[in-house]
């Protein structure tokens, strides 16, 4: 009887730390990077806000020149030639509108940003698709015009 308590309380520790995440967890993480962007953005530090993006040659971002820019680096690249200083980053606010579940650990986020800053501000909206990547979060595509 004793074995079978053991297993018992064994098994239900096991289950309860495996418990699959729910989708406000889900929402909850996304929003999260999406903050973490913001202040990396901010601080006119690109590479800690790329840390939002998956890291891959696969990642896709569609722009406002109507080309599809594949990968991290170049999409990095980009960033760092449109950006070269803290005036052209500015403040950095998302509105998030709408996160919707795509399929398991997959989300599609619509919303706006606007950018305060000393060489105009510049305001849009965005639609970028989240995937949860070895436990982590990632933008892996990104439509932003």
């Amino acid at each position: 009887m004793k074995k079978i308590l053991v297993l018992l309380f064994t098994f239900i520790v096991f289950y309860s730390c495996e418990t699959p995440s729910t989708e406000k967890q889900d929402k909850a993480e996304v929003i999260a990077v999406l903050r973490a962007q913001e202040k990396a953005w901010s601080k006119h530090d690109i590479e800690g806000y790329m840390q939002g993006y998956w890291k891959s040659d696969s990642l896709k971002f569609y722009g406002s020149s109507g080309k599809i820019t594949y990968g991290w680096d170049k999409t990095f690249s980009n960033y760092k030639k449109n950006y070269p200083t803290p005036d052209h980053t500015g403040t950095l606010k998302f509105k998030v509108n709408d996160i919707t579940k795509i399929q398991d650990e997959s989300y599609y986020v619509m919303g706006e940003y606007h950018l305060t800053r000393k060489v105009g501000n510049a305001n849009g909206v965005f639609l970028i698709i989240f995937k949860k990547i070895n436990g982590e979060w990632k933008v892996v595509a990104d439509l932003t015009p």
